[in-house]
């Protein structure tokens, strides 16, 4: 009698251990993971100055706060500009005030002056133009180079006639509409000022904000040209998983939906919340086949942010979840 109670308590613990793992074999089966990649926001820095790479001051793996100076462009064009148009703007101020003044023998010698300085900025502007003229042929520098260049040559020709015409106004006498004319000669000297010192805040390239630098594209001495970016960063608190969602899944994902994810890089299990989902399906991942009688399956991109801005997720990192099969219910 004990040994047939015995026997029957084996069959019912081998039977439960059965219905147990059949069990958890089906609720494993029932559960598809899905595969996403964290993504992060990256700046590609550059200058809107072409130039010679003087300093960089960063390395790839740096953290960066916003503010830091990344890297350094040498312009000794602009640099030979900046004192050409202040040379001007000396020129039209000192025009400026003759007219104010009337005619004297040294406002008159001042235009002359004036003139011969423009003569000067003439010429300095034409062999820089040859200069670039011959980079330019040889591949150094970009076409856009050369017609700055071209450009400042044409602004000196024309600033050496403004000066003439301003020298022999000084020699006839000012009337109101010299006077006049004197003043914007000022205001147009004071905003080429302005944008040659604009340019050249320019060459000191800074991050606009926290982050890590991602890549750092060229070294110093190098060249490289207006809007090339030299400096990568990846933003910081930016990232996101970016997963493709099978239609067939789709339904269990809402916006503002939140998911426990697997994070292998980490090693352990992190709260995500659903920002973002496509409108539009991106690409078929199974295909259909007329003997099954399938239909092709799209999926849609959808966006997870962390719940928790501590995570140390990086870029390229797997983020796994798992979505209930719909077709075994």
């Amino acid at each position: 009698m004990k040994k047939t109670n015995i026997s029957l308590i084996v069959v019912l613990l081998l039977l439960i251990s059965i219905i147990v793992f059949i069990g958890y074999r089906w609720g494993r089966q029932s559960r598809i993971p899905v595969q996403g990649f964290v993504e992060c926001r990256t700046l590609r820095l550059a200058s809107k100055i072409a130039g010679r790479i003087e300093k960089v001051f960063v390395e790839e793996g740096d953290s960066v706060k916003q503010g830091d100076t990344l890297y350094v462009i040498s312009t000794p064009e602009l640099d030979a500009k900046l004192l050409q148009v202040e040379a001007m703007l000396s020129g039209a101020k000192a025009i400026d005030e003759k007219a104010k003044a009337g005619t004297r023998r040294p406002i008159i010698r001042s235009a002359h002056d004036m003139w011969q300085k423009a003569k000067v900025g003439v010429k300095l502007a034409r062999q820089t133009y040859a200069r670039v003229q011959r980079l330019y042929a040889e591949g150094v520098v970009p076409a856009q180079k050369r017609d700055e260049a071209y450009a400042s040559l044409e602004v000196a020709k024309a600033t050496e006639r403004a000066a003439r015409s301003q020298y022999m106004l000084a020699v006839e006498g000012a009337t109101k509409e010299d006077k006049e004319a004197a003043a914007a000669q000022v205001r147009q000297a004071q905003s080429v000022v302005e944008e040659v010192e604009r340019y050249l805040a320019d060459r000191l390239v800074y991050a606009p904000t926290d982050g890590v630098v991602a890549t750092v594209v060229a070294n110093e001495s190098e060249i490289v040209g207006s809007g090339y970016p030299v400096v990568t960063i990846t933003e910081n608190d930016t990232a996101k998983v970016v997963f493709n969602i099978p239609e067939t899944l789709l339904p269990q994902i809402v916006k503002g939906g939140r998911f426990e994810a697997e994070v292998p890089a980490l090693g352990k299990r992190v709260g995500f919340e659903v920002v973002h989902i496509s409108v539009e399906a991106e690409f078929a991942t199974q295909s259909a086949t007329s003997a099954r009688g399938d239909f092709d399956i799209r999926t849609f991109e959808v966006w997870m942010k962390p719940l928790s801005s501590e995570v140390p997720l990086r870029a390229g990192m797997s983020v796994i979840i798992e979505l209930e099969n719909l077709k075994e219910r």
